[in-house]
């Protein structure tokens, strides 16, 4: 007798089949066009029905990713979407969830519900588009530009210090931190996939050009005169190599120094070795972004900064009404809205 396999009735999905029937409606260049074209590329390998995916967005332009995904969605209102993806994946954990924002729906509107959805640790996928600006609004400094810039709301330099999206997202207690760029589609392709893999909240910031309101910002970490000096990328289990292999990173004590391979007897051998399980080290990798230590920049590191096997919040969920039920009893709704303790009004 021949069984006919699920997959054998249903063939693969193409990524022409994400694809939806709505015109994309963004700048020229600009990032989010690479962005859509790369999560349309790997989700036909992630063996997911349409049916069981679905994007949650907030306001902005990074928003709008919703509209251009043959799969369900809600485009919900500004620095919500955790919330309203949290609720989802609680009520339906076999959904593949997805969020989508900028930098200021995440960090600014969003902020209080961007860290709480950290901690709690759901299985969901949380896209950061970080462009360093506001630019559905037109272009005024966000949570993230860099100190001392000029903007439309900062028009003499901004006095603050901007957040840095992975310290954060490490100190909400995320399980899985990592960071890719929009004109690196390979590299953002493999980042994508092990978010996919991860149980737990995957938060993937992922550097994006505005050609309006911010162009080139993060092209120094693109640009091939100028991308091996500035960026590192991080393998686990491999030394933390860049500038074409003629730089490493070493620890001294807790504190990272560069040092030219060949030189003074520093070898391959010396360097650090990226732990992606080791929080500590994340921690000191992410503070690469705006930390000079003794004086020298640092390269801003690309790849999975952080990873952390945890149980999931709906899990707990699940596990604490499995108990519940197997002590009491399945209680009624109007019991646990009126709990144990009352009072009578004379």
């Amino acid at each position: 007798m021949t069984t006919i396999t699920e997959q054998e009735v249903a063939p693969k999905l193409t990524a022409k089949d994400f694809a939806s029937n709505q015109e994309v409606k963004w700048c020229p260049g600009c990032g989010d066009y690479s962005i859509l074209k790369q999560v349309q590329t790997v989700f036909p390998d992630f063996g997911i029905p349409k049916e069981d995916i679905v994007f949650i967005s907030g306001i902005g332009c990074a928003a709008r990713f919703t509209y251009y995904m043959d799969t369900y969605g809600m485009h919900s209102i500004h620095g919500r979407a955790a919330a309203i993806a949290s609720g989802l994946k609680g009520l339906n954990p076999k959904l593949s969830v997805w969020v989508v924002s900028g930098d200021g729906d995440a960090f600014s509107i969003g902020g209080n519900h961007f860290i709480h959805l950290m901690r709690k640790n759901f299985d969901l996928n949380y896209l950061v588009f970080n462009n360093q600006i506001y630019g559905l609004t037109k272009g005024q400094y966000s949570p993230t530009s860099e100190k001392g810039k000029v903007a439309k709301s900062t028009p003499y330099g901004s006095v603050e210090e901007p957040f840095n999206p992975s310290e954060l997202a490490l100190g909400a207690k995320c399980s899985f931190v990592s960071r890719s760029l929009d004109r690196d589609p390979k590299h953002m392709q493999m980042v994508l996939k092990r978010a996919h893999e991860h149980k737990g909240t995957s938060f993937v910031e992922i550097y994006q050009n505005c050609t309006v309101f911010n162009d080139g910002a993060f092209f120094a970490y693109s640009e091939k005169e100028t991308k091996q000096e500035q960026s590192i990328y991080l393998e686990h289990g491999k030394p933390l190599l860049f500038s074409n292999g003629t730089k490493g990173i070493k620890l001294d004590g807790t504190t990272p120094v560069i040092v030219n391979l060949g030189e003074n007897g520093n070898s391959a051998n010396d360097l650090w070795i990226h732990d992606e399980h080791d929080k500590t080290k994340a921690h000191i990798i992410a503070s690469f972004f705006d930390t000079e230590y003794n004086g020298v920049h640092f390269p801003r590191p690309f790849g999975v900064i952080y990873s952390e096997d945890r149980p999931t919040c709906e899990d707990g969920m699940e596990h604490q009404i499995e108990e519940l039920i197997a002590r009491k009893g399945r209680p009624s709704l109007d019991k646990i809205l009126s709990g144990d303790k009352t009072w009578t009004i004379l």
